[in-house]
């Protein structure tokens, strides 16, 4: 080759070349060589495994019906689920209160001070008292709040104790028997027989009215009861299947001054205020047709069957939780703590940054290659684990086809924003290293502590300020922005699982992207995010390169 060809072929591109590849090369080299970082590298790995192997448990356990509306409980143990007892207006936290219980009329008492201490007759009694009775209604239960006698465990009284009613006397909610057959008690009861209460003890008295028999449903009738009823529309939609919206032939109980009883919540079955009772209101985007807001009456599709929607709607919360977690907070702060806080600090320590810089390179490309060195490295374990978990999860996710192709977009998306993510904390954390060679591992412990406060309050808050200030804010709003433009319908399921008490977690760990600069489109979103995020990275290897290049290299 002649001068003017070799002229022509080193020009300063090819001399950039050279000088990039040679630092980049020497940095993956040092990082491959170094025991920090596969113990932090295996470390993700494992952590994601462990994820994986709790998602791919959790599919293979299935979905057990969940009841969404809380209406199968039995808080009183008397066999009566809430869902029955609010049909009859009878409260569940009184276990003498039950569909078909009757009213308890008070007709009397023994005060404490009384002078006559003795009554006799048929009632259901509550008090102390010593009881010689005739009959005992040993039916008469209730729950584990009503302090109602159970004959069935009754016992001999102790004659250890002392003297009853003086040294000590019965729980409450109790009785024993004495040797001549005589009951203590202590609690409600029914019964007949003579009655003596002792000085300085109570008891009073009535009778229960308007008994009827109503058979007890099984709890299994209040889970998955009222499935949602939606023929894929917009405007009114939905069906009171279970009626407790529209509560025909309800009864209810009043106190004296006509107001409910405490346990009765008062009901409008038009809480969403469009003149329609006991329906639901589905708004759905006329340009994209997704639904973007569902406001539902109260306790109308409020118990769906889970399995039709929390299979989807669980699954996406799996791989966003994922990638905002596990990738952005844990793997985006751990990964430049220990890889890029030393990038050049460490040269400068050993004494080897002096050869480094003794050949032609200007200090601020030997910082840029360096960090890219280290992306190198980073990005390279980042797109294998976001691939490996796209594989998995895509083959045992739910859904009628053997792979599901739509979850790579995502799972890449994540891998871009991890990379993204690493890259501004890595050149952030290398410029605290030149900066502060001693101190500076602690100020980014203080940083990593702050952006993780930060990213879980972005998490609870997508349009928080001081949340924007953090870089795993737009790490969070880059994912959010990737999820929306991958499955739009995303706003679908986050909606149904608020709207109808789905437990999914979806509307906690996803929301809509904030930053689109008020166009609502997921792309204007990803751009923004994007545009910040290498931002900040130019802007902190600009400040370092500017350190750099006024320290004096010993």
């Amino acid at each position: 080759m002649d001068v003017q060809g070799r002229q022509l072929s080193e020009t300063v591109w090819t001399k950039l070349d050279r000088k990039a590849g040679a630092v980049v090369e020497l940095t993956i080299r040092q990082l491959r060589h170094k025991i920090s970082t596969w113990v932090v590298l295996s470390l993700g790995a494992v952590l994601m495994i462990m994820l994986l192997a709790f998602y791919i448990d959790a599919v293979r356990d299935g979905f057990e019906p969940v009841d969404n509306d809380g209406d199968s409980v039995d808080e009183d143990r008397d066999g009566y689920p809430l869902g029955q007892e609010r049909k009859y207006g009878t409260s569940d936290w009184d276990g003498e209160q039950f569909p078909g219980s009757g009213t308890y009329i008070y007709e009397g008492e023994i005060d404490w001070n009384d002078e006559n201490r003795e009554i006799s007759g048929n009632r259901t009694w509550e008090g102390m008292a010593y009881l010689e009775s005739t009959w005992i209604d040993f039916d008469y239960k209730g729950g584990q709040w009503d302090y109602i006698i159970d004959w069935d465990d009754v016992t001999v009284c102790p004659d250890t104790r002392g003297v009853v009613f003086d040294d000590w006397m019965p729980d409450y909610s109790t009785a024993c028997q004495l040797e001549n057959g005589t009951y203590v008690t202590n609690g409600k009861f029914t019964a007949e027989g003579n009655l003596s209460v002792p000085m300085n003890y109570f008891l009073s008295w009535g009778y229960i009215t308007g008994i009827f028999e109503v058979p007890k449903d099984p709890k299994e009738m209040y889970i998955d009861e009222d499935d949602i009823d939606w023929d894929g529309s917009g405007g009114s939609q939905g069906i009171d299947d279970d009626g407790d919206c529209l509560r025909i032939d309800w009864f209810t109980q009043n106190d004296v001054n006509g107001d409910l009883m405490w346990w009765q919540e008062p009901h409008n079955p038009d809480s969403n205020g469009n003149g329609i009772p006991c329906d639901v209101i589905w708004v759905i985007d006329p340009e994209t047709g997704e639904v973007i807001s569902i406001n539902a009456d109260s306790s109308v599709d409020e118990d769906p069957v889970d399995e039709n929607y929390v299979g989807e709607a669980g699954h996406r919360t799996f791989v966003i939780a994922t990638g905002k977690i596990a990738f952005v907070l844990l793997l985006g702060l751990f990964l430049p703590l220990f890889l890029s806080l030393g990038l050049v600090r460490d040269e400068t320590e050993r004494g080897t940054l002096h050869y480094l810089l003794s050949k032609p390179i200007h200090r601020g490309e030997f910082i840029l290659y360096r960090v890219l060195g280290y992306l190198v490295v980073v990005s390279i374990f980042v797109l294998f684990l976001s691939l490996f978990m796209a594989l998995i999860t895509s083959v045992i996710g739910p859904g009628d086809s053997l792979v599901r192709i739509g979850d790579f977009p995502v799972w890449l998306g994540i891998a871009f924003t991890t990379i993204l993510v690493l890259a501004a904390y890595g050149s952030l954390f290398n410029t605290i290293g030149l900066l502060l060679p001693k101190y500076g591992v602690y100020l980014c412990i203080v940083i990593g502590v702050w952006e993780f406060a930060m990213g879980f309050t972005t998490l609870i808050s997508p349009s928080s300020t001081v949340a924007s200030l953090s870089v795993s804010h737009w790490g969070l709003q880059l994912i959010d922005s990737i999820v929306l433009a991958s499955w739009p319908d995303t706003i679908q399921f986050s909606q149904m699982s608020y709207a109808f008490s789905l437990d999914t977690g979806l509307e906690w760990i996803w929301s809509p992207p904030v930053h689109t600069l008020d166009t609502n489109n997921p792309y204007m979103g990803i751009i923004t995010s994007v545009v910040v995020l290498l931002s900040t990275s130019a802007a902190m290897i600009g400040i370092g390169s500017a350190v750099f290049s006024k320290r004096e290299i010993m």
